[in-house]
């Protein structure tokens, strides 16, 4: 599957504030009585937050740059652009990360410039970490948020080829 970034719209954020995922990736889900906080946040271009569309033009997914893709608690000293994703929870688990990551890489690569790529995923979610270390991505670290909740951050140097 290809997949084409874009600029998020009102309807894009609608459709993402409702996404509600199963069993321990229910902490992704959104809060629909939180829904128009929601979609202010993902609208809101300090977020820098971008729809993804698979090859049939549906909204597949989303992806953050900067502040976004943090977690309290981890250490975010190192000149690095984060990256935040999102999937549509029926993709997820359906082998379409390694391509989305990749297309999500490209784009910020092409379109930040950055020296160093980061992302903070959930100590739980080994189907992420797996997507990010087959995109070049290694641990750097692990931390627990204020909740207690234990997270990994992996960096992928742009200066060395995958």
């Amino acid at each position: 599957m290809n997949f084409d970034i874009r600029p998020i719209t009102p309807s894009d954020a609608q459709l993402i504030a409702q996404w509600q995922y199963a069993d321990a990736y229910a902490v992704y889900s959104f809060d629909r009585e939180q829904s128009a906080e929601n979609i202010s946040y993902f609208l809101d271009p300090a977020n820098h937050i971008f729809a993804i569309d698979d090859d049939a033009g549906l909204l597949a997914a989303y992806c953050s740059f900067g502040d976004d893709g943090r977690v309290p608690g981890g250490d975010y000293d190192a000149d690095a652009l984060d990256i935040g994703i999102g999937m549509r929870p029926n993709l997820t688990g359906q082998g379409y990360g390694t391509g989305l990551t990749e297309a999500i890489v490209t784009f910020a690569v092409t379109t930040f410039r950055p020296k160093l790529l980061r992302v903070t995923i959930a100590a739980f979610n080994k189907r992420a970490q797996r997507v990010v270390e087959k995109n070049g991505f290694h641990a750097i670290s692990r931390f627990h948020n204020p909740n207690g909740d234990p997270f990994t951050i992996y960096v992928r140097d742009l200066s060395t080829p995958v």
